[in-house]
Protein backbone atom coordinates (compact mmCIF):
# COMPACT_ATOMS: atom_id res chain seq x y z
CA UNK A 1 0.00 0.00 0.00
CA UNK A 2 1.34 3.39 -0.99
CA UNK A 3 1.19 6.21 1.54
CA UNK A 4 -0.06 8.54 -1.23
CA UNK A 5 -1.69 7.38 -4.45
CA UNK A 6 -3.39 9.33 -7.21
CA UNK A 7 -4.83 8.00 -10.45
CA UNK A 8 -5.90 10.17 -13.40
CA UNK A 9 -6.43 12.97 -10.88
CA UNK A 10 -8.04 16.04 -12.36
CA UNK A 11 -9.18 19.34 -10.86
CA UNK A 12 -10.89 22.08 -12.85
CA UNK A 13 -11.75 25.47 -11.40
CA UNK A 14 -14.75 27.21 -12.93
CA UNK A 15 -14.60 30.99 -13.22
CA UNK A 16 -17.46 33.47 -13.45
CA UNK A 17 -19.16 34.40 -16.69
CA UNK A 18 -17.60 36.95 -19.03
CA UNK A 19 -19.39 39.86 -20.74
CA UNK A 20 -20.75 37.50 -23.39
CA UNK A 21 -22.24 35.20 -20.77
CA UNK A 22 -19.72 32.41 -21.26
CA UNK A 23 -18.24 30.71 -18.22
CA UNK A 24 -14.49 30.13 -18.08
CA UNK A 25 -12.50 27.38 -16.46
CA UNK A 26 -8.92 26.55 -15.55
CA UNK A 27 -7.46 23.06 -15.30
CA UNK A 28 -5.12 22.96 -12.29
CA UNK A 29 -4.45 19.20 -12.40
CA UNK A 30 -4.69 17.20 -15.59
CA UNK A 31 -4.50 13.41 -15.24
CA UNK A 32 -1.94 13.16 -12.44
CA UNK A 33 -0.72 9.64 -11.59
CA UNK A 34 1.51 9.66 -8.52
CA UNK A 35 2.64 6.87 -6.17
CA UNK A 36 4.60 7.58 -2.98
CA UNK A 37 5.54 4.63 -0.75
CA UNK A 38 5.59 4.89 3.06
CA UNK A 39 8.67 6.58 4.51
CA UNK A 40 9.68 8.40 1.32
CA UNK A 41 10.53 12.09 1.08
CA UNK A 42 9.08 13.08 -2.25
CA UNK A 43 9.60 16.43 -3.94
CA UNK A 44 7.00 18.04 -6.17
CA UNK A 45 8.99 20.52 -8.22
CA UNK A 46 7.51 23.18 -10.46
CA UNK A 47 6.90 26.89 -11.02
CA UNK A 48 4.04 28.87 -9.52
CA UNK A 49 0.77 27.78 -11.09
CA UNK A 50 1.97 24.25 -11.84
CA UNK A 51 -0.70 22.64 -9.62
CA UNK A 52 1.41 21.78 -6.56
CA UNK A 53 -0.78 23.48 -3.95
CA UNK A 54 -3.96 22.14 -5.55
CA UNK A 55 -2.64 18.59 -5.17
CA UNK A 56 -1.79 19.19 -1.50
CA UNK A 57 -5.26 20.59 -0.85
CA UNK A 58 -6.89 17.53 -2.41
CA UNK A 59 -4.72 15.14 -0.37
CA UNK A 60 -5.61 17.06 2.81
CA UNK A 61 -9.36 16.93 1.94
CA UNK A 62 -9.63 20.72 1.55
CA UNK A 63 -10.58 20.32 -2.13
CA UNK A 64 -12.54 17.59 -3.93
CA UNK A 65 -11.20 16.22 -7.24
CA UNK A 66 -13.16 16.92 -10.40
CA UNK A 67 -12.39 13.37 -11.55
CA UNK A 68 -9.93 10.58 -10.86
CA UNK A 69 -8.99 9.41 -7.37
CA UNK A 70 -6.58 10.13 -4.53
CA UNK A 71 -5.88 8.16 -1.38
CA UNK A 72 -3.77 8.49 1.76
CA UNK A 73 -2.65 5.29 3.53
CA UNK A 74 -5.30 3.41 1.55
CA UNK A 75 -8.18 5.75 2.43
CA UNK A 76 -9.94 7.63 -0.37
CA UNK A 77 -9.84 11.40 0.24
CA UNK A 78 -13.52 11.75 -0.71
CA UNK A 79 -15.27 8.65 0.63
CA UNK A 80 -12.87 8.18 3.56
CA UNK A 81 -12.52 11.82 4.56
CA UNK A 82 -12.85 11.18 8.32
CA UNK A 83 -10.11 8.54 8.19
CA UNK A 84 -7.72 10.68 6.11
CA UNK A 85 -7.68 13.86 8.18
CA UNK A 86 -5.93 12.44 11.29
CA UNK A 87 -3.29 10.86 9.04
CA UNK A 88 -2.15 14.09 7.37
CA UNK A 89 -0.24 17.10 8.67
CA UNK A 90 -0.40 20.17 6.42
CA UNK A 91 1.92 23.14 6.21
CA UNK A 92 0.69 25.76 3.73
CA UNK A 93 2.61 28.73 5.13
CA UNK A 94 1.75 32.41 5.29
CA UNK A 95 -0.55 33.65 8.06
CA UNK A 96 -3.33 31.18 7.34
CA UNK A 97 -3.91 28.76 10.20
CA UNK A 98 -2.14 30.91 12.79
CA UNK A 99 -3.88 33.20 15.27
CA UNK A 100 -1.86 36.36 15.76
CA UNK A 101 -3.31 37.36 19.12
CA UNK A 102 -2.52 33.97 20.65
CA UNK A 103 0.94 32.87 21.73
CA UNK A 104 2.83 30.21 19.85
CA UNK A 105 2.14 27.78 22.68
CA UNK A 106 -1.61 28.46 22.63
CA UNK A 107 -1.71 28.12 18.86
CA UNK A 108 -0.24 24.64 19.09
CA UNK A 109 -2.49 23.69 22.01
CA UNK A 110 -5.53 24.81 20.03
CA UNK A 111 -4.61 22.73 16.98
CA UNK A 112 -3.73 19.73 19.15
CA UNK A 113 -7.19 19.85 20.72
CA UNK A 114 -8.78 20.28 17.28
CA UNK A 115 -7.02 17.14 16.06
CA UNK A 116 -8.18 15.20 19.11
CA UNK A 117 -4.85 14.89 20.92
CA UNK A 118 -5.59 13.67 24.48
CA UNK A 119 -5.53 16.55 26.97
CA UNK A 120 -2.88 14.87 29.12
CA UNK A 121 -0.45 14.88 26.16
CA UNK A 122 -0.98 18.42 24.85
CA UNK A 123 1.34 20.35 27.20
CA UNK A 124 4.24 17.98 26.76
CA UNK A 125 3.86 17.73 23.00
CA UNK A 126 3.62 21.50 22.44
CA UNK A 127 6.67 22.12 24.65
CA UNK A 128 8.67 19.50 22.75
CA UNK A 129 7.74 20.95 19.36
CA UNK A 130 8.45 24.54 20.38
CA UNK A 131 11.89 23.48 21.53
CA UNK A 132 12.49 21.39 18.42
CA UNK A 133 11.78 24.37 16.16
CA UNK A 134 13.74 26.93 18.18
CA UNK A 135 10.69 28.78 19.45
CA UNK A 136 10.91 27.97 23.16
CA UNK A 137 12.24 31.43 24.04
CA UNK A 138 9.25 33.15 22.39
CA UNK A 139 6.65 30.47 23.10
CA UNK A 140 4.43 32.68 25.29
CA UNK A 141 4.54 35.78 23.09
CA UNK A 142 1.85 36.68 20.58
CA UNK A 143 2.38 35.23 17.13
CA UNK A 144 1.72 38.66 15.58
CA UNK A 145 5.14 39.68 16.98
CA UNK A 146 6.93 36.78 15.22
CA UNK A 147 9.06 37.24 12.14
CA UNK A 148 8.01 35.55 8.91
CA UNK A 149 10.59 32.83 9.42
CA UNK A 150 9.38 32.16 12.97
CA UNK A 151 5.81 31.87 11.73
CA UNK A 152 6.94 29.35 9.15
CA UNK A 153 8.64 27.27 11.86
CA UNK A 154 5.45 27.43 13.92
CA UNK A 155 3.56 26.15 10.88
CA UNK A 156 5.92 23.17 10.76
CA UNK A 157 5.31 22.50 14.44
CA UNK A 158 1.55 22.74 13.88
CA UNK A 159 1.78 20.16 11.10
CA UNK A 160 3.32 17.66 13.53
CA UNK A 161 1.21 18.39 16.62
CA UNK A 162 -1.05 15.35 16.13
CA UNK A 163 1.87 13.08 15.15
CA UNK A 164 0.67 12.24 11.61
CA UNK A 165 2.38 9.57 9.45
CA UNK A 166 2.04 11.75 6.32
CA UNK A 167 3.23 15.36 6.11
CA UNK A 168 2.43 17.78 3.28
CA UNK A 169 4.82 20.73 3.12
CA UNK A 170 3.85 23.41 0.59
CA UNK A 171 6.84 25.73 -0.03
CA UNK A 172 8.04 25.19 3.57
CA UNK A 173 11.18 27.35 3.43
CA UNK A 174 9.46 30.47 2.08
CA UNK A 175 10.52 33.38 4.28
CA UNK A 176 13.23 31.43 6.08
CA UNK A 177 16.75 32.77 6.46
CA UNK A 178 19.61 30.51 5.26
CA UNK A 179 20.27 29.12 8.76
CA UNK A 180 16.60 28.23 9.27
CA UNK A 181 16.48 26.65 5.81
CA UNK A 182 19.48 24.49 6.71
CA UNK A 183 17.75 23.48 9.95
CA UNK A 184 14.70 22.54 7.87
CA UNK A 185 16.79 20.17 5.78
CA UNK A 186 18.03 18.54 8.98
CA UNK A 187 14.42 18.21 10.14
CA UNK A 188 13.48 16.41 6.92
CA UNK A 189 16.20 13.87 7.65
CA UNK A 190 14.76 13.36 11.13
CA UNK A 191 11.25 12.88 9.74
CA UNK A 192 12.58 10.29 7.29
CA UNK A 193 14.30 8.45 10.15
CA UNK A 194 11.00 8.45 12.06
CA UNK A 195 9.37 6.63 9.14
CA UNK A 196 7.09 9.47 8.07
CA UNK A 197 6.08 10.07 4.48
CA UNK A 198 6.79 13.65 3.38
CA UNK A 199 5.56 15.41 0.25
CA UNK A 200 7.47 18.67 -0.26
CA UNK A 201 6.40 21.16 -2.91
CA UNK A 202 8.99 23.66 -4.02
CA UNK A 203 10.34 25.65 -6.96
CA UNK A 204 13.85 25.51 -5.45
CA UNK A 205 15.90 23.00 -7.43
CA UNK A 206 18.72 22.80 -4.88
CA UNK A 207 16.30 22.17 -2.03
CA UNK A 208 14.64 19.30 -3.91
CA UNK A 209 17.99 17.70 -4.70
CA UNK A 210 19.18 18.07 -1.09
CA UNK A 211 16.26 16.54 0.82
CA UNK A 212 14.26 14.25 -1.45
CA UNK A 213 14.42 10.51 -2.16
CA UNK A 214 12.50 11.08 -5.37
CA UNK A 215 11.45 14.16 -7.32
CA UNK A 216 8.49 14.68 -9.63
CA UNK A 217 8.73 17.56 -12.10
CA UNK A 218 5.36 19.16 -12.86
CA UNK A 219 4.11 21.93 -15.08
CA UNK A 220 0.67 23.14 -16.09
CA UNK A 221 -0.98 20.44 -13.98
CA UNK A 222 0.83 17.57 -15.66
CA UNK A 223 3.73 15.36 -14.64
CA UNK A 224 6.85 15.74 -16.78
CA UNK A 225 9.17 13.25 -15.11
CA UNK A 226 9.66 11.33 -11.84
CA UNK A 227 13.05 10.08 -10.72
CA UNK A 228 15.52 9.87 -7.86
CA UNK A 229 18.10 12.66 -7.55
CA UNK A 230 20.68 10.19 -8.86
CA UNK A 231 18.58 9.46 -11.94
CA UNK A 232 18.08 13.17 -12.44
CA UNK A 233 21.84 13.60 -12.33
CA UNK A 234 22.08 11.08 -15.16
CA UNK A 235 19.44 13.04 -17.03
CA UNK A 236 21.43 16.22 -16.45
CA UNK A 237 24.49 14.62 -18.03
CA UNK A 238 22.62 14.25 -21.32
CA UNK A 239 22.71 18.00 -21.73
CA UNK A 240 25.65 20.37 -21.85
CA UNK A 241 26.64 23.95 -21.21
CA UNK A 242 29.54 26.18 -22.23
CA UNK A 243 30.40 29.31 -20.29
CA UNK A 244 32.64 32.02 -21.76
CA UNK A 245 33.68 35.58 -21.00
CA UNK A 246 34.02 38.58 -23.29
CA UNK A 247 32.13 37.12 -26.24
CA UNK A 248 31.37 39.84 -28.84
CA UNK A 249 27.73 40.27 -29.84
CA UNK A 250 28.50 39.38 -33.45
CA UNK A 251 30.04 36.08 -32.32
CA UNK A 252 27.12 35.39 -30.01
CA UNK A 253 24.79 35.55 -33.01
CA UNK A 254 26.91 32.99 -34.86
CA UNK A 255 26.89 30.67 -31.86
CA UNK A 256 23.08 30.80 -31.65
CA UNK A 257 22.64 29.13 -35.04
CA UNK A 258 25.03 26.23 -34.42
CA UNK A 259 23.40 22.76 -34.30
CA UNK A 260 22.43 21.71 -30.78
CA UNK A 261 22.47 25.20 -29.26
CA UNK A 262 19.16 25.79 -27.45
CA UNK A 263 19.79 29.08 -25.65
CA UNK A 264 22.45 31.78 -25.36
CA UNK A 265 22.37 34.42 -22.64
CA UNK A 266 24.91 36.90 -21.27
CA UNK A 267 24.63 38.06 -17.65
CA UNK A 268 25.62 41.38 -16.13
CA UNK A 269 29.08 40.03 -15.24
CA UNK A 270 29.87 39.44 -18.89
CA UNK A 271 29.55 35.64 -18.71
CA UNK A 272 27.84 34.11 -21.74
CA UNK A 273 26.06 30.80 -20.98
CA UNK A 274 25.43 28.56 -23.96
CA UNK A 275 22.94 25.78 -23.27
CA UNK A 276 23.15 22.68 -25.42
CA UNK A 277 20.65 19.96 -26.31
CA UNK A 278 23.38 17.36 -25.80
CA UNK A 279 26.97 17.15 -24.59
CA UNK A 280 28.01 16.24 -28.15
CA UNK A 281 27.09 19.73 -29.30
CA UNK A 282 29.92 21.30 -27.26
CA UNK A 283 32.98 20.71 -29.56
CA UNK A 284 31.75 22.87 -32.50
CA UNK A 285 30.86 25.66 -30.07
CA UNK A 286 34.27 25.53 -28.40
CA UNK A 287 36.05 25.42 -31.75
CA UNK A 288 34.24 28.52 -33.04
CA UNK A 289 34.91 30.48 -29.84
CA UNK A 290 38.62 29.59 -29.75
CA UNK A 291 39.06 30.39 -33.45
CA UNK A 292 37.62 33.86 -32.79
CA UNK A 293 40.01 34.51 -29.91
CA UNK A 294 37.81 33.65 -26.89
CA UNK A 295 40.03 31.77 -24.44
CA UNK A 296 38.30 32.32 -21.09
CA UNK A 297 35.80 29.48 -21.35
CA UNK A 298 34.78 26.17 -19.80
CA UNK A 299 32.33 23.32 -20.21
CA UNK A 300 30.10 22.26 -17.33
CA UNK A 301 27.00 20.29 -16.55
CA UNK A 302 23.73 22.23 -16.49
CA UNK A 303 21.75 22.48 -13.28
CA UNK A 304 18.45 20.75 -12.66
CA UNK A 305 16.63 23.98 -13.48
CA UNK A 306 17.96 23.95 -17.03
CA UNK A 307 17.01 20.29 -17.46
CA UNK A 308 13.53 21.16 -16.21
CA UNK A 309 13.26 23.86 -18.87
CA UNK A 310 14.50 21.39 -21.51
CA UNK A 311 11.77 18.92 -20.52
CA UNK A 312 9.11 21.62 -20.74
CA UNK A 313 10.39 22.71 -24.14
CA UNK A 314 10.37 19.09 -25.36
CA UNK A 315 6.64 18.94 -24.57
CA UNK A 316 5.82 22.35 -25.99
CA UNK A 317 4.78 23.75 -22.61
CA UNK A 318 5.22 27.17 -21.12
CA UNK A 319 6.58 27.75 -17.62
CA UNK A 320 3.95 29.05 -15.25
CA UNK A 321 1.22 29.20 -17.90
Amino acid sequence: MNAIQTRALRRVFTAGRDKRGKSGSRTALDGVDLSIPPGEVHGLLGPNGAGKTTLCKILSTVLVPTSGSASVMGHDVVTGLAAVRPLVGCVFGGDRGLYGRLSGRKNLAYWAALYGVPRRLIDGRTTTLLDRFGLAGRADERVETYSRGMKQRLHLARGLVHNPPVLLLDEPTTGMDPVSAMDFRRLIGELRNEGRTVLVTTHDMAEAEAVCDRVTLVNDGRILHSASPQELSALVSRYGRVEARNVPDTLTQRVRILPGVTRVATDTDGVTRIELASADAAPPVLRLLIERGVTDLATCRPGLEEVYLHLIADRGMEVGR
